[in-house]
């Protein structure tokens, strides 16, 4: 089994191609080889002409902890390179960015859902690389949620940071697969190369989409675990509410919910006679926490864990997206007048609900906030486009 970064830095056909062109690398904490050495290092180690580099959201340090705040512009203390923010003043690249390099390398571990930032981050890239005329290569790693697909198209005009194109909550793909559907999708002229995975096969045991030789490492400060980055397609819709998603926690964004004020076992209880089959796949646990900063900071909260890991696990039947819902519709039918939406600025949206932005669209919001609407009614809705979504995809997966 090896990762983009693997092949490149060990076939030297490969590294050949980059003989006399300038180079930068987009990276983070998670950019790393099969031995553990970050794919800065690792180039330079081979030689390559490393120019410039790049970090995302979180920065390419990994030291940011929360949305909205932001990177600045630094020089590499080891390199003598310039690093430049792509979660700053700016989140497109600029031209005097796009002036450092000829190649740019994006070697970015995502976590297989839409709303995760990387996503949009590479779409900008690739639009400012064809702009530009300059020369992508992604280096191309698991997609650690596998292929199934999931959640409702994001429809035209709800486009945002966490948004880049009518797509799915959970993608199914893998960042170079994304850039060769964006490629199409978009019209972009540009030279785009994917170093693809030897051996990586999603869906198949024992990984189911993350190699189990591998060591998971946080790509951003709440990305803890593969359960995390299983769970994450749902669990990330808790950010445009008054609940808890577990920030403050060591086990951020494994919860179905937390929150002083909500029986948690009333909730799962609801939760299973509302729609049983939606909850499959996984083990759902009652728990309780008291966060150390963010939503509900040290106020003892009840909440239901996921477990999406080890004999509780079923890679076909785990739906997260489609669990998270119906958590938010069990709670409106428990509680029908809780104050479950959160209205603040949400990724540089400022006049639509968050959980609008999220989703790309109302649909999920107005479902749970609608009395006579049951989990039918959503299924209906996410099912075709889910159909859909795989279709438009077909054409551009690389692993089987």
């Amino acid at each position: 089994m090896k990762f983009g970064i693997d092949r490149l830095i060990t076939e030297e056909d490969l590294r050949k191609r980059l003989d006399g062109r300038r180079v930068a690398l987009v990276a983070h904490p998670a950019s790393v080889t099969a031995g553990l050495v970050h794919s800065l290092d690792a180039l330079v180690a081979r030689e390559v002409n490393v120019t410039s580099a790049f970090g995302p959201q979180h920065g390419l340090k990994g030291d940011k902890q929360d949305n909205m705040v932001e990177t600045g512009d630094e020089i590499d203390a080891q390199y003598g390179i310039p690093v430049f923010s792509l979660y700053g003043e700016v989140r497109r690249p600029t031209e005097r960015m796009m002036d450092s390099a000829d190649v740019f390398l994006f070697d970015l571990q995502d976590l297989g859902c839409r709303i995760y930032t990387f996503v949009t981050t590479l779409l900008y890239l690739l639009e400012e690389a064809a702009r530009a005329d300059k020369a992508v290569w992604v280096l191309d790693r698991p997609n650690p949620a596998g292929g199934p697909v999931e959640g409702t198209l994001l429809r035209a005009g709800q486009e945002s940071f966490v948004g880049a194109a009518e797509m799915v909550m959970r993608h199914g793909m893998t960042m170079g697969e994304m850039a060769r559907w964006f490629v199409d999708h978009f019209k972009l002229d540009v030279e785009l190369e994917v170093v693809e995975m030897r051996g990586w096969s999603p869906g198949k045991a024992p990984g189911y989409g993350w190699p189990e030789d591998r060591v998971w490492i946080n790509p951003s400060p709440n990305a803890a675990s593969l359960n995390m980055a299983r769970a994450y397609a749902g669990t990330v819709m808790l950010e445009g509410t008054t609940l808890s998603e577990g920030r403050g926690t060591t086990r951020p964004l494994e919860v179905l919910f937390g929150a002083p004020d909500v029986d948690a076992k009333a909730v799962l209880a609801e939760m299973d006679r509302l729609a049983p089959v939606w909850m499959r796949g996984c083990a759902i646990r009652e728990c309780w926490f008291e966060p150390t900063f963010h939503k509900h900071a040290g106020t003892l909260c009840n909440g239901l864990m996921v477990h999406a890991e080890g004999q509780f696990y079923d890679h076909h039947a785990f739906r997260p997206w489609r669990l998270q819902a119906l958590a938010f519709k069990a709670i409106r039918s428990l509680y029908p007048d809780y104050p479950l939406w959160r209205d603040f600025a949400y990724e540089y949206e400022y006049d639509r609900l968050a959980i609008d932005v999220i989703n790309g669209g109302p649909a999920l919001r107005e479902w749970v906030d609608d009395s006579e609407a049951d989990p039918d009614d959503l299924d209906t809705l996410a099912s075709a486009d889910e159909a859909s979504w795989r279709e438009t995809i077909a054409p551009h997966l690389i692993y089987g």
